[in-house]
């Protein structure tokens, strides 16, 4: 397989009204299954940048999309008519029609992780499994405070009129449990990004949504409903979605399986690369 880059992965198309925008790659052969990549929401977060460097694992295996959730990356950044959960899901799908894609298995990462459940919820046909990753919304936090640590990180350098590089590297460590990753470099980009007009449009309409419709975030109250074999996977040392919001997850969704990574943040598919990207494949192959 050739070097995987941004740009020779790189694909838009029109869904649902909406330009989103999506990498690809896979085996050369039509009947490889499909898994969709849904990023988290962190300020300057997109496809590439939660999961490009996994990209070639799962390409080898699978049609593999990373998809930028409207409101984020390269995809249109909309008012949203209603809940943002709901609203990506339903682009997501709308994404996959256009694509010719009937059923796909899904990873979620913390808001990306509420997305995929939307999907398993809302469009119970076209998920085959779901592997959701420290999720937002379907997790409730049983011991540690809420708001935890990092989201009060992220609130911070979102609401602030001028938002810092040191702000950055603040909430950026809040999702590693080894700080040593979260180089300048790494900060630099993620800050361009973030501070880009057109994503903190994104990011305002985003956090728009989840003020004016708090309850239909509430996934744990219909985890019930998902009829997907569901692996949850956390980082025991989570600072963002602490390990504790996973206990009623895993009690409540019907097929459900709990894997913790110790020495683990909130970034299981960067801390733990190896071990995450075989325990994926793992699932989704079997």
């Amino acid at each position: 397989m050739s070097t995987l880059t941004y740009e020779n992965t790189s694909r838009t198309v029109k869904a649902a009204g909406l330009n989103l925008h999506y990498h690809e790659a896979g085996p050369d052969r039509p009947d490889a299954p499909v898994v969709i990549l849904l990023h988290g929401g962190g300020p300057g977060a997109s496809g590439w940048s939660n999961f490009g460097r996994n990209l070639p694992v799962f390409a080898e295996h699978f049609r593999t999309l990373l998809v930028d959730q409207p409101c984020y990356g390269a995809s249109d950044k909309p008012e949203l008519p209603k809940n943002f959960f709901s609203f990506a899901a339903d682009a997501v799908a709308a994404l996959m029609d256009e694509l010719g894609i009937e059923r796909a298995h899904f990873v979620g990462n913390s808001l990306g992780g509420g997305t995929a459940t939307r999907m398993g919820l809302d469009h119970a046909d076209k998920v085959g499994k779901l592997l959701l990753m420290g999720p937002g919304g379907i997790s409730v936090n049983l011991f540690a405070p809420d708001p935890t640590e990092g989201i009060k990180k992220l609130f911070a350098f979102n609401s602030s009129p001028e938002p810092t590089r040191a702000m950055m590297k603040d909430f950026l460590s809040t999702l590693a449990h080894d700080s040593s990753i979260v180089t300048d470099e790494f900060v630099e980009e993620r800050f361009q990004q973030a501070v880009d007009p057109e994503a903190k449009l994104g990011n305002d309409r985003m956090a728009a949504s989840f003020a004016k419709w708090p309850a239909d975030t509430m996934l744990w109250r219909d985890a019930h409903r998902i009829t997907a074999p569901t692996l949850l996977t956390w980082g025991r040392e989570d600072r963002v979605n602490p390990l504790d919001g996973a206990l009623v997850a895993l009690k409540t969704i019907p097929d459900a399986r709990l894997h913790v990574f110790p020495h683990c943040g909130h970034w299981a598919q960067t801390e733990k690369f190896d071990e995450f990207n075989r325990l994926a494949v793992d699932f989704f192959r079997h």
